[in-house]
């Protein structure tokens, strides 16, 4: 019995015929929260996430034209967001390096110290995502933030799918032996 066919992908018809501002308006409703979460996890700010989004759909319009149709719509959007979160990422990081501010532990109010738990917890997280090779915290990130499968990271990513699957694992080990007692 052959293999049934995907379901055509209303966005990238819509680009195939160079209704370039429906398929902008489709990738939004479709995947502008998702793109929403996914940059939060990689950048840690919900306003620098939302401008984010923004940005990366305006990117996503910009190079419809030059939209193949070799990954899906998904995957190569959110490589995109990829390439374009990475570079907030690296000017945020050394504008950081620049402005180090030091932040009061001495907070004794109802609470804090569940607050400060929390907040350790998630600082911890993501030097440990830092630490990780870039390739390596992208895959991952794509995998369990986005919900990508394996063959979408890798069409994202520019890679195969068993190299995709490579990097998730690393990724994992590393964070595993980083953080023993969080995961």
């Amino acid at each position: 019995m052959p293999t049934p066919l995907p379901a055509p992908d209303p966005i990238a018809e819509a680009i195939a015929r160079g209704d370039h501002r429906a398929a902008l308006a489709d990738c939004a409703r479709a995947h502008g929260s998702a793109l929403g979460r996914l940059c939060m996890t990689w950048l840690g700010s919900q306003a620098e996430a939302d401008e984010a989004v923004q940005e990366i759909l305006l990117a996503a319009y910009d190079a419809m034209a030059t939209y193949r149709g070799d990954a899906s719509v998904r995957a190569w959007l959110y490589g995109i967001a990829r390439h374009h979160c990475a570079r907030r990422a690296e000017t945020r990081q050394r504008r950081d390096a620049k402005l180090r501010l030091v932040h009061s532990e001495g907070d004794t109010a109802p609470g804090a110290d569940s607050l400060l738990a929390v907040r350790r917890r998630a600082e911890r997280l993501r030097y440990a995502l830092d630490a990780l090779k870039p390739s390596e915290r992208d895959a991952l990130v794509l995998r369990f933030e986005a919900e990508l499968s394996f063959r979408e990271v890798a069409d994202a990513c520019g890679i195969d799918e068993a190299a995709a699957r490579k990097r998730v694992g690393r990724a994992l080990e590393h964070l595993r032996a980083a953080l023993p007692e969080d995961l």
